[in-house]
């Protein structure tokens, strides 16, 4: 028998589902990065305003919030692995199409169905995690994918320019429909049914809508997922606004912006790290604080640089460095909180929920905190009063677990 780890499972099984569900939850993400860095010259070839083609993202954004509503449920009600793979099918097809759209129209359209579908990715990627673990064990095995999910992202626009700095920007969604279809095969060969077939829920329109109302009466769920929610929508301002802003604002090039990002995405990953060091020591309260005071004052440090006027390309990036570092100690305590709260035969439903509304605001609220344009004052406005939000959520998780913390739900 493989050695086993603390959670009872053969580490061989965990590496096994780290690798293909980090792949899997990375696939959506990485085609939301990588071709960010092909945005003024989409922006060029189609003709079309920088605000234009920066709705290609939140159409992929809303598309992948619309898509987890139905395919969480569905996953609950026939099992995990048809969704994922029929998704993820669609999703290959809709990246071709893509790569030949002539319009930022027929662009937006597509990266909305390229949302819907990719949705299957991260929907079903939680649900399955929730069937094997709970607690602490979900905190950690959550740690360990999210290393293996934040280095696609964090590689994508590095990738990304490159691309276009050989090829037309179509190149970069050729290049995403070959990463789905190697996602697709992963999921085919490796990834097993992990919601057996006598656990399953055949939710009618009623019991939907129940369940659904039991999670948002629920604050054991709701609680952290706002911290989700919010903390999403602080991340997702930067990243939808900073391309422009760093090769229009701070004088990046392309390939520079796409190093400043990986710099970011590379203190994401270290927060995500140091929580790991931190569960044998740490309750998640306390680990949810550190993570919120560290993002509270990478936010505090690029308003700073501002009122000083001495903002700059290495000034801003090193506020940024702070709030990803603290965003990747929040994330995955909140997110384990929220999904541990719930038992595995509603896992898809609960996942479903957290995500649609978790992608739903990362596609509106950046737009939201840039309608007077996309400039670093008003992206520094965005996150400021999202960092805000996530920690007045952050207080509210902690109240809640304080004062019961073993959900009846999950018992």
């Amino acid at each position: 028998m493989p050695p086993v780890a603390a959670d009872g499972h053969s580490r061989r099984f965990i590496a096994t589902m780290v690798f293909v569900l980090g792949a899997l939850s990375a696939t959506a993400p990485i085609a939301i990065d990588l071709y960010l860095p092909a945005f003024p010259a989409m922006a060029d070839a189609l003709g079309s305003p920088e605000s234009r083609i920066q709705l290609t993202l939140t159409s992929m954004m809303i598309g992948m919030g619309i898509g987890q509503a139905f395919i969480g449920p569905l996953s609950d009600r026939i099992g995990r692995r048809k969704p994922l793979i029929v998704g993820m099918i669609v999703f290959t097809l809709t990246s071709l199409v893509c790569a030949v759209a002539t319009s930022a129209d027929l662009l937006i359209a597509m990266r909305f169905v390229q949302g819907l579908s990719g949705a299957a990715g991260v929907v079903v990627a939680r649900a399955v995690i929730r069937d094997h673990f709970s607690g602490d064990d979900m905190t950690r095995f959550t740690s360990k994918m999210m290393f293996v999910t934040m280095l696609a992202p964090m590689l994508g626009p590095v990738v990304g320019a490159q691309l276009i700095r050989f090829g037309p920007w179509q190149t970069v969604f050729v290049f995403m429909a070959v990463l789905s279809l190697l996602s697709t095969f992963l999921v085919w060969k490796f990834l097993p049914e992990s919601l057996p077939a006598q656990d399953r829920r055949a939710m009618g329109g009623r019991e939907f809508a129940s369940t659904v109302a039991g999670l948002v009466r629920d604050a054991h769920f709701i609680a952290p997922t706002l911290v989700v929610i919010m903390n999403f929508s602080m991340l997702f301002t930067y990243v939808s606004t900073f391309s422009f802003i760093s090769q229009q604002e701070l004088g990046a090039s392309a390939g520079f912006y796409s190093l400043v990002f990986a710099v970011g995405t590379l203190a994401l990953l270290a927060g995500n790290q140091a929580n790991m060091v931190m569960i044998d020591r740490s309750q998640p309260h306390q680990r949810m604080i550190v993570g919120m005071v560290i993002a509270l004052a990478g936010v505090a440090w690029i308003a700073g640089v501002q009122f000083a006027g001495i903002e700059g390309l290495w000034t801003v990036t090193a506020g940024i460095i702070l709030m990803m570092f603290g965003c990747g100690i929040v994330f995955p305590n909140a997110g384990a909180a929220a999904m541990s709260s719930q038992p595995p035969q509603v896992a898809g439903t609960a996942s479903a929920f957290m995500g649609s509304i978790q992608m739903g605001a990362g596609g509106a609220m950046p737009a939201l905190a840039t309608i007077g344009g996309v400039t670093l004052a008003n992206m520094t406005i965005g996150v400021s009063v999202y960092a805000v939000a996530t920690a007045l959520a952050v207080a509210w998780t902690i109240k809640v677990y304080r004062k019961d913390p073993v959900p009846a739900a999950a018992v």
